[in-house]
C-alpha cells in the first residue's frame, strides 16, 4: 500500500511488487531526497537544475555539478545493487527480530563481511535522535551482556562481559519506550550522560538501591530507590532485559563491545516503533538518505 507516494506496510509480497528494479529504487530515493525541501546544489547552493547523466540524478544549471540520488547517503558506493540494498533495509527494519549478517548472506548470495558492513551502516542510522525524552515514570537498571557464568551475579565483571544501562518507560496500561547504552562501569559519572540524553528531569525515576544513582538526585529530584528483590520489583524492566539478551544470543550469537551499541540501537529502534511498523521502512530509509544531517 502507498501513502503520499511512499511505501507503507510490512508485507514482503507488496514490497517486491513495488520495488522490482534499481530504477524503482533510484526514483524513490530521489523523491525522499528532494521532494520535501527541494533541490539545493551542494557546491553552489543554486536551486535550478536539469536532468543529470544517470537515472534521476540532477545537474546544477549554474555550476554543472551532477548529483546522484545516492550521493551523500548511506547507499553511496554500495557494493551491490540498490535493489538488494532496499531489500536488506526492508528485512532488517520490518522483521521483528531483524536478520543477522549470516542470514542476509545466505538469502542474497553475498559475502557475510559485505552484509555485515552494510548492516552496520543501517544500525548507525537507527541510533536515537535523543529528541523525545521520557517524562513520566521510568525504571532504570544495568545488566551484563556476554558470557554467562553460573553463580556469578551482581555488578562485578570478569572482563568478558559488557555493562549496559537500560531505561524502560512504565505506562498505566503497559510499557512505552526504552533506551540502552554501553557503559564502562556502574558509576554516576557513567550514568549521567545517559540520563541527560534520554530522561527528563521531571520524570519519576525508580532504580534499585545501588549507590551510583544517589548523586543524580540533585538534578533528578523525583528519583527514588527501592530494593530489586531479585527483579520482582522491576518485573517489566527485567523482562525487557531478558528479551534483549535472548535476541542477541538467538540471532547474532556474539558481538564485540565495540559494536554492541549498534545492536542495542537496532533493537530499540524497532521496539520503540512497534506500534507503527507500517512506516518503519520509510523512517529507516529517510535516516539513511539524510545521513549527514543527523
Amino acid at each position: 500500500m502507498m501513502g503520499k507516494d511512499r511505501f507503507i506496510g510490512v508485507n514482503s509480497i507488496l514490497f517486491n511488487r513495488y520495488f522490482q528494479t534499481d530504477e524503482d529504487c533510484y526514483r524513490y530515493l530521489a523523491e525522499i531526497k528532494w521532494s520535501d525541501c527541494g533541490y539545493i546544489c551542494k557546491h553552489c547552493s543554486a536551486r535550478d537544475y536539469s536532468n543529470g547523466k544517470r537515472p534521476f540524478s540532477r545537474r546544477c544549471t549554474k555550476c554543472g555539478y551532477d548529483e546522484s540520488p545516492t550521493a551523500g547517503t548511506a547507499f553511496d558506493k554500495c557494493k551491490f545493487s540498490l535493489l538488494i540494498a532496499f531489500h536488506i533495509v526492508f528485512k532488517i527494519s520490518t522483521k521483528i527480530k531483524g536478520m543477522s549478517s549470516r542470514e542476509l548472506s545466505n538469502e542474497f548470495d553475498l559475502r557475510q563481511k559485505t552484509c555485515w558492513a552494510f548492516k552496520r551502516k543501517i544500525q548507525k542510522c537507527m541510533s536515537s535522535s535523543k529528541i523525545h525524552k521520557i517524562t513520566g515514570q521510568v525504571h532504570i537498571d544495568e545488566f551484563y551482556i556476554g558470557q554467562y557464568e553460573e553463580k556469578k551475579v551482581g555488578r562485578s565483571s570478569d572482563g568478558k562481559k559488557k555493562l549496559v544501562i537500560v531505561a524502560l518507560e512504565i505506562l498505566d496500561n503497559g510499557v512505552g519506550r526504552a533506551y540502552a547504552r554501553v557503559i564502562e562501569n556502574a558509576s554516576s559519572k557513567e550514568f549521567r550522560p545517559f540520563f541527560e540524553d534520554y530522561i527528563s528531569k521531571e520524570a519519576r525515576i525508580v532504580t534499585d538501591q545501588w549507590r551510583g544513582y544517589l548523586p543524580l538526585q540533585k538534578d533528578y529530584p523525583l528519583l527514588t530507590q527501592k530494593p530489586s528483590n531479585k527483579g520482582s520489583n522491576f518485573k517489566e524492566l527485567h523482562i525487557h532485559i531478558m528479551n534483549i539478551q535472548g535476541w542477541l544470543r538467538g540471532i547474532h550469537h556474539h558481538c564485540s563491545k565495540e559494536h554492541l551499541q549498534g545492536y542495542l540501537d537496532e533493537f530499540h529502534f524497532r521496539y520503540n516503533r512497534r506500534a507503527f511498523m507500517g512506516t518503519i521502512f520509510n523512517v529507516t530509509l529517510s535516516k539513511m538518505v539524510f545521513l549527514n544531517d543527523k
